[in-house]
């Protein structure tokens, strides 16, 4: 009981009361806002990490995800124009709603279904992320080498584009992370002679460039969307049970599917969202409703996108390997506030952890009150101009940037991966990708030369330890098996003429 009393002690201190309703309001806002992601909002709280607690700071970024997942869904209901990735999945599902004058049932139901899915996926943390942290205390670096390069390979394989630009975008991450003279030689690599390169590329100015930068960017070039007209809402709640009842199948497969897809890396709420989705037309006793005004897809892709929120901490906390681009970033404040991740922190800093499994359900609970509000004042924030929210969002980006690193060389980077970022969305190369390469690949060469040093330069201590050659597997499998795709496309077209001959 004593960790349970000490991350009661530490959730119910002033400053972390304070932060979790700022951000949730902050990750409200900016969630409904067409164009503004999750990870965006994630991103801007950064800089403001840096003067907090780090219970606080760890609260900011968990408490703004968790509402800015659901706030997407209030454009994508009332305009057709998805707040954040994770709602585009039924945006015309909820749409249709709206066009049958009950916008109210399909923001209820986004909202009530969110917070339980919240709630699930916390509980999956709870009892997934301490077994597993018994186990990984006997990894070694041989584990942990195969275990990150096994992140990296999930990440392009759940990528929504062509697996070889996925793993083109996740090399070229990995590249900006052998930057600077921080690896085991202590060799100055890919310098140029600018000393502001010596000490690497940090991660923070690159997923604020590649995340908030090149939304701007992709702003300036995009036609601004038609403003909501304003309307009275009717009650938000209502025959939200009669929905629970009626569909609690679809909405504990959404619960399950989003807790399995947050554990992989790389996938996070907006793969949940959207094979939660297909999932429940697929399942659905009547899937020629679909995309008419039909709950159902709501239900399960409601609760699918923020269990999967929750259960993207595992590994992130475990093994430091993100589960999403949210955790990506989150793990670099762990870092920044000295909760390292790794299984001792489970045990060494019990109390802590607590702590965060208080937030995840109390940012799940406020959620309900919080979007009531917010759905009701939501034709208000819609009509804020692009052109008063953007510069604001590219000041914030450069102040922000300048503070975490106290130099301008911070916000050229900044600058920089803002413009990487847009072009690559552009011709669509996958930026998670290749943020989980700049975050990971530290860990992955790291652990790679510490087990080369131990074995003495021989290969086979990788494959030799059981967990290491079942990992080395899995690993394998996912490298090659966009290649044996490729190869299976090209021949299935010869080989059909020559079985009709």
């Amino acid at each position: 009981m004593d960790p349970l009393l000490e991350g009661l002690r530490l959730v119910a201190a002033p400053d972390v009361l304070i932060a979790i309703f700022a951000s949730a309001v902050y990750g409200l806002v900016v969630g409904s806002l067409p164009g503004l992601s999750a990870t965006m909002a994630t991103a801007l709280l950064v800089p403001v990490t840096f003067w907090l607690s780090p219970i606080a700071a760890i609260a900011t970024i968990i408490t703004a995800s968790a509402m800015a997942i659901f706030s997407g869904d209030i454009p994508g209901a009332l305009l057709r124009i998805p707040g954040t990735p994770a709602s585009a999945a039924y945006t015309d599902e909820a749409y249709a709603f709206t066009r049958k004058g009950q916008p109210e049932l399909a923001l209820g139901a986004g909202l009530w279904f969110s917070a339980i899915g919240g709630i699930v996926g916390t509980l999956s943390l709870m009892l997934l992320a301490p077994a597993l942290a018994e186990v990984a205390l006997s990894f070694s670096t041989y584990e942990y080498f195969w275990l990150a390069l096994l992140g990296l390979m999930c990440a392009t394989l759940v990528a929504r584009s062509s697996p070889i630009k996925a793993i083109a975008s996740m090399l070229l991450g990995l590249l900006i992370a052998c930057i600077g003279m921080e690896n085991p030689a202590g060799t100055p690599r890919f310098t140029f002679g600018i000393p502001d390169l010596l000490g690497g590329i940090e991660p923070i100015p690159a997923l604020v460039g590649v995340f908030a930068v090149s939304e701007v960017m992709r702003a300036m070039a995009s036609v601004e969307p038609p403003k909501m007209p304003f309307r009275r809402f009717g009650s938000i709640l209502a025959n939200q049970w009669k929905l629970t009842k009626q569909y609690q199948w679809p909405m504990w497969r959404g619960n399950f599917v989003g807790i399995v897809i947050g554990v992989l890396p790389g996938a996070g709420a907006d793969m949940a969202a959207w094979v939660s989705y297909a999932m429940s037309k697929k399942f659905s006793k009547t899937p020629e409703k679909f995309g008419t005004g039909h709950a159902e897809g709501l239900v399960e892709a409601g609760a699918s996108n923020n269990a999967s929120l929750a259960s993207g901490w595992v590994p992130s906390l475990l093994f430091g390997i993100p589960g999403d681009t949210i955790t990506a970033i989150a793990i670099g404040v762990l870092y920044m506030k000295g909760l390292n991740p790794g299984p001792t922190l489970f045990t060494e800093r019990a109390g802590s952890m607590y702590a965060l499994y208080i937030i995840f359900i109390l940012a799940n609970i406020i959620m309900i009150p919080l979007g009531i509000v917010m759905i009701r004042v939501a034709s208000r924030v819609l009509r804020a101009p692009r052109a008063a929210v953007m510069p604001i969002i590219l000041l914030l980006c450069a102040v922000g940037s300048f503070a975490t690193g106290n130099n301008l060389f911070s916000v050229l980077l900044v600058g920089l991966f803002g413009c990487l970022g847009y072009v690559m969305e552009k011709n669509g190369y996958p930026i998670a990708a290749m943020v989980l390469g700049i975050v990971m690949g530290n860990m992955v060469e790291q652990s790679f030369i510490t087990s080369l040093i131990k074995s003495d330069g021989d290969v086979l201590p990788f494959f030799e330890r059981p967990v290491s050659a079942f990992l080395a597997a899995l690993t394998l499998g996912a490298l090659f098996w966009p290649v044996a795709a490729w190869a299976w496309k090209r021949l299935a077209p010869r080989r059909a003429p020559a079985a009709v001959g």
